[in-house]
């Protein structure tokens, strides 16, 4: 199962648009605070996302936090950041690799990103841009990663292709 790590999103419809895309790929979501939003039953309720109970979700203090709870995740860690050398599709994703996306205003920290260099990748874009929404980058990787792994668990076809024409 794909592991898709926010670290220190901000906002809040980027964060419901990701747990949705992990709903629809049975990819587990991990949070690294802090957030910029409430998580709370209350609060996702109110916000109407009627598909987070279909989402694992884990919270965690910060990014020691997280290996300490999963320290199997630094061996498949993907970085996604805007300065990496290399194109995402250069990427080798396992079935359980993690997935690294920093928060919108300023991406991962420069000592992350440093210590997992080789494991930095990037979306191609034109020079002036500066980047993708944060949930089309989560939803473009996560995709990619299912491709690499033959959709593991995925339906292949909608109702159309199981109908006779």
């Amino acid at each position: 199962m794909l592991n898709i790590v926010l670290v220190e999103p901000e906002i809040p419809q980027n964060c419901g648009n990701i747990a949705r895309t992990c709903a629809a790929t049975g990819s587990r979501l991990h949070l690294v605070r802090p957030l910029g939003f409430d998580i709370s039953e209350k609060a996702v309720r109110r916000a109407g996302l009627d598909y987070w109970h279909l989402v694992e979700v884990a919270d965690y203090e910060n990014l020691d936090d997280l290996f300490a709870r999963h320290p199997e995740a630094a061996a498949d860690a993907w970085l996604t950041t805007t300065k990496a050398p290399r194109s995402y599709e250069e990427a080798r994703f396992s079935p359980d690799s993690w997935l690294f996306f920093g928060k919108e205003t300023a991406g991962l920290p420069l000592d992350f990103r440093e210590k997992f260099r080789h494991r930095c990748i990037r979306l191609p874009m034109i020079s002036q841009a500066r980047s993708l929404n944060l949930s089309n980058t989560v939803a473009v990787c996560v995709y990619e990663a299912l491709r690499q792994n033959g959709f593991p668990g995925l339906l292949g076809t909608g109702e159309m292709g199981r109908m006779a024409p």
